[in-house]
């Protein structure tokens, strides 16, 4: 999954990677699908010790045009975890008393606690995404938001937290397929608003902002992934992987019993 890591420091192009890629599992869908099957099943007892063990946290953020498969995601790839060391926050427009703040203000209450993850179901880049492309604040305010979303992850990683950044990349023809599905399947008239199509129109403004904000943000201890997410078995595999070789990577391990205990358990109970 290394091949789809942003570099810190190196352009990106967005039309130079294939949101159709799936090169990363040779096999057929069916046998991808059992694959994440057994990657879910890894995930389980992974955060089970997380949990136990209480020293690391994991920040996962998750962002992605409309219809880009954020809320897909988070289903499949966590289905089978504890909901107890799991939050998932979803960040909408700010309401007035955010406003009144600074934009990360909202945010930090959010992040992960020893032991729990915690996933952002879009985040503060939308300050550098839905702001800039709207023009709602100036552009010197909005460049210098970069610098400071770096410094921000750069704290988080230094107190202990674990980050994952992932753009799932559509086409827009994929996106315009989901959005007609919206329209033609009555259980899904609620996902679909007009606000969806005017976004949709500002396409190639979108595209530019994310290049930067991944281009710009990509950091050693904070990386992005640039996800094929065309095909959602590809992208919830390629998420399901990195997300069970960072935690393995961890070296997690029970905690020991405290002494009053091992003397409990070699006395055994009366």
């Amino acid at each position: 999954m290394k091949r789809y890591r942003v570099k810190p420091k190196t352009r990106v192009k967005l039309d130079r990677w294939d949101p159709e890629d799936t090169s990363g599992f040779r096999g057929s869908k069916k046998a991808a699908e059992n694959r994440l099957l057994r990657l879910t099943q890894r995930l389980e007892p992974l955060q089970e010790v997380l949990y136990a063990e209480h020293r690391h946290k994991l920040l996962i953020v998750l962002q992605g045009m409309d219809t880009g498969g954020k809320d897909g995601t988070i289903r499949h790839v966590f289905e089978g975890v504890n909901p107890q060391g799991v939050t998932v926050a979803r960040f909408g427009p700010p309401t007035q008393e955010e406003l009144d703040h600074d934009y990360l203000w909202r945010i930090h209450c959010h992040t992960p606690a020893k032991g729990t993850i915690a996933i952002f179901n879009r985040s503060y880049y939308e300050d550098v995404l839905v702001v800039r492309v709207h023009g709602l604040v100036p552009k010197d305010v909005w460049e210098r938001r970069y610098q400071q979303i770096n410094d921000f992850e750069r704290m988080l990683a230094e107190e202990g937290v674990t980050i994952l950044k992932f753009f799932l990349h559509i086409s827009r023809e994929e996106q315009k397929k989901r959005l007609q599905a919206r329209l033609d399947d009555p259980t899904k008239h609620w996902k679909f608003s007009l606000a969806d199509e005017k976004e949709r129109e500002l396409w190639p403004e979108y595209l530019k902002a994310y290049e930067d904000a991944l281009e710009r943000t990509s950091t050693d201890c904070a990386p992005w992934y640039i996800v094929p997410a065309n095909h959602k078995w590809y992208r919830n595999l390629v998420v399901a992987t990195t997300l069970t070789d960072t935690l393995r990577a961890l070296k997690m391990r029970y905690p020991q019993p405290p002494k009053s205990v091992e003397k409990r358990m070699q006395a055994g109970l009366h």
